[in-house]
């Protein structure tokens, strides 16, 4: 370790987040109280847990949080992410934490301050602003349909959705089409690409999403909380969706990830539910 601080028993989570089936969703490792560790002593476990994402939870820097999170994937921090955020939000409830105000907590990450309320049986975070929006360079767009292995003309629309992860959403015809990609990961390497389809009207859910990872581990990523946040405030603000739906993702991959989707007021809810699977100390 780097830091200074000796080595402790840490209390430690691993969560199951947009599945309300134990290990169905989108796995999470939360470290709590991880008051000492320095950013190597972070993503050295990060990357050891080899999980797409590790949090760990600090005191708040801003007196209107509840705590702070820190985001690491096995190489690098996010300054937001969306499993991350209901799956720390989960693990500090569960751990016993207690809202600065009922019904609604406030979590410190380093995009800014998050809300976090309970819908039901379920969490929900309020999506943040997307700071990069809008058109997708065509050379860009080339690359994926070749990367999705199909004709350009099947991208119906596109959109970067940048929220902390640099998110490009493409649109499909169908929940079909998503469904059949077989991803060539080295022709959209550098790219993160989310897909949309939509379900047939009646269906017991709006959309399909897959999301692509291209890199050294190219990774399709089972349940994605940042890009259906990004994907929601794009496809609500064109009128291609309700105000508010479902979307199933991790199909192809024997997962039953579920995000629910709700526009009230001038915020847009993503919310899913958690399960603690994994529970007790490490040494950190």
């Amino acid at each position: 370790m780097t830091s200074n601080t000796a080595r402790r028993l840490r209390p430690f989570s691993q969560v199951d987040v947009f599945s309300v089936e134990p290990y169905r969703g989108n796995p999470l490792a939360v470290v709590l109280e991880a008051e000492g560790l320095d950013t190597e002593d972070m993503q050295r476990f990060a990357n050891w847990t080899n999980l797409s994402e590790t949090t760990f939870l600090l005191p708040p820097t801003d007196p209107r949080a509840d705590y702070r999170v820190r985001i690491f994937t096995g190489s690098e921090e996010f300054p937001f992410a969306g499993h991350p955020t209901l799956g720390s939000a989960h693990a500090w409830l569960e751990a016993g934490g207690v809202p600065r105000q009922d019904g609604e907590l406030v979590q410190e990450c380093g995009a800014g301050l998050v809300r976090v309320k309970r819908d039901g049986d379920r969490l929900a975070f309020a999506a943040p602003p997307l700071t990069r929006s809008g058109e997708v360079a065509e050379s860009d767009l080339a690359r994926i349909a070749s990367g999705l292995r199909m004709p350009r003309e099947e991208l119906r629309d596109s959109s970067w959705l940048v929220n902390g992860p640099e998110w490009i959403g493409v649109l499909l015809d169908s929940a079909e089409r998503v469904l059949a990609i077989k991803p060539d990961y080295a022709a959209m390497a550098g790219l993160n690409i989310g897909v949309v389809g939509p379900h047939p009207a009646g269906s017991e859910f709006g959309f399909e999403v897959r999301t692509f990872i291209p890199g050294d581990a190219a990774a399709e990523d089972p349940v994605t909380g940042s890009f259906n946040a990004g994907a929601a405030q794009w496809l609500i603000g064109t009128g291609r969706a309700p105000e508010s739906y479902r979307v199933a993702q991790g199909t192809v991959l024997g997962r039953a990830g579920r995000v629910h989707i709700d526009a009230l007021d001038d915020d847009i809810w993503v919310g899913g539910h958690s399960v603690s699977c994994i529970e007790g100390f490490v040494l950190l």
